[in-house]
């Protein structure tokens, strides 16, 4: 089907936004103010709305109106850039920041139509390719957008084109809610799968410095230097273990640096995090390394061998209970969670004969073993169900798209509701 391809601005107002400086801080004419922070991929996220001050006339000038899009000017990332949303009237008032683009669709432009066209494949593309990038920043411009070519259906046309695209869009909404629910769920099942595992064998609580060989270590501070000798990175720590290769060449010699080398077997922990969530994370040294230390970033703990397996620790430091306590002891620094020697030795983990944690390992492996192949079917779920979307986007803005009898009709013959149904097989 040929249709038009028009400029965007032939066929829409386009206008930037208001620049926040000191004069308009909040006072006597107030009104709210939507930033980049409110639009996000996957549309308006308005808990947290800023105000600000206008001045004569600029309320009718700024004012957003039902049916507005929004996008956002600048993104360090070129698959990111120009991201938008439909503002939904839901604020009585609102105008927008200098870094998102406003764009007012006429009378030809159906403005359900345009918010779908924006992140068509082909529209994405061009968003991409026409966007600078300075100093690693992408950005657009009103001139940029007015310059965009969208295809131009009849209004009956966009009409029809909107009602069959959001009511199997929604289907596919649908499917990844379902399958982000299910990511929630192995999550906690995971946690529990520990639980399990330890309730069929006696176990006591310890302190964890009294199940160690030489107790709880520092590392070093290390500044980078080519040809130095290696020490790992924070980043080594990846979800339990420790990943050898995540080094860089420091400024001291092996002789400096032979108090802090890692062994097989040692359990390595984060000091300080941002997050809560992840200060005191611990991963363990599964392979035998060659000569690396670690740095001051981690406490290095070596298992005593004669009571403590070093997999089974890797295991109880990371669950729900060791967590609890874990997070309890961290303290915080200019936003920033960090844990000591002294009160993670005093974290009571749950112990069992040497014979007794490799049941466990072995049970919680092979559980995990079985959960991960699951994992694996939601995330190509979820690669499906993206194709899919792009697929269809795609299909819909080209002229392509039909109703029929049996439902969506798409070039290939195959209907929507088959597609779907593989996505979430």
């Amino acid at each position: 089907m040929n249709w038009p391809m028009v400029s965007l601005g032939d066929v829409a107002e386009i206008q930037g936004g208001i620049q926040k400086q000191p004069k308009r801080s909040p006072q006597r004419n107030a009104f709210p103010f939507l930033r980049v922070a409110n639009v996000t991929a996957q549309g308006l996220k308005l808990e947290e709305i800023h105000a600000i001050e206008l001045f004569d006339g600029e309320l009718e000038r700024y004012r957003l109106r039902r049916g507005d899009l929004l996008v956002v000017e600048g993104n360090g990332s070129a698959s990111q850039i120009g991201r938008a949303a439909v503002w939904d009237g839901s604020i009585k008032d609102a105008v927008h920041q200098n870094h998102l683009i406003r764009v007012r669709p006429g009378c030809l432009l159906n403005e359900r139509f345009l918010g779908l066209v924006w992140n068509s494949p082909s529209n994405r593309a061009e968003l991409a390719r026409i966007a600078s990038s300075t100093s690693g920043l992408h950005t657009l411009s009103v001139t940029k957008l007015k310059r965009i070519m969208l295809p131009l259906p009849p209004s009956d046309e966009q009409r029809r084109i909107v009602d069959l695209l959001e009511d199997h869009l929604s289907r596919l909404d649908a499917a990844q809610s379902y399958l982000k629910s299910a990511e929630s769920r192995e999550s906690v099942l995971y946690g529990r799968l520990l639980d399990a595992a330890l309730m069929k064998v006696a176990t006591v609580t310890v302190p964890f410095a009294s199940t160690l060989k030489s107790g709880l270590s520092n590392g070093r501070s290390v500044p980078t230097q080519t040809g130095g000798f290696p020490v790992l990175r924070l980043t080594a720590l990846r979800e339990g273990r420790v990943d050898l290769n995540a080094r860089k060449e420091g400024a001291w010699t092996q002789s400096d640096a032979s108090r802090f080398l890692v062994e097989r077997g040692d359990f390595l922990i984060s000091r300080g995090n941002g997050s809560l969530r992840l200060v005191g994370l611990g991963g363990l040294v599964t392979d035998e390394p060659d000569p690396v230390a670690f740095p001051d970033t981690l406490i290095r703990a070596r298992p005593d061998r004669g009571q403590l397996d070093p997999e089974y620790l890797a295991l109880v430091w990371n669950s729900t209970t060791v967590r609890r306590q874990v997070e309890a002891s961290a303290k915080t620094t200019a936003g920033i969670y960090k844990v000591n020697q002294k009160d993670l030795g005093a974290v009571s983990i749950p112990m069992t004969s040497l014979a007794e944690q490799a049941t466990v390992v072995a049970r919680v492996r092979e559980s995990r073993d079985a959960l991960a192949a699951v994992t694996e079917a939601r995330i190509r779920a979820l690669t499906r169900l993206s194709a899919l979307r792009r697929s269809l986007l795609a299909t819909a803005f080209s002229g392509r798209l039909t109703a029929a009898k049996s439902g969506l009709s798409l070039t290939d013959d195959r209907t929507f509701d088959e597609w779907e149904r593989r996505v979430i097989e």
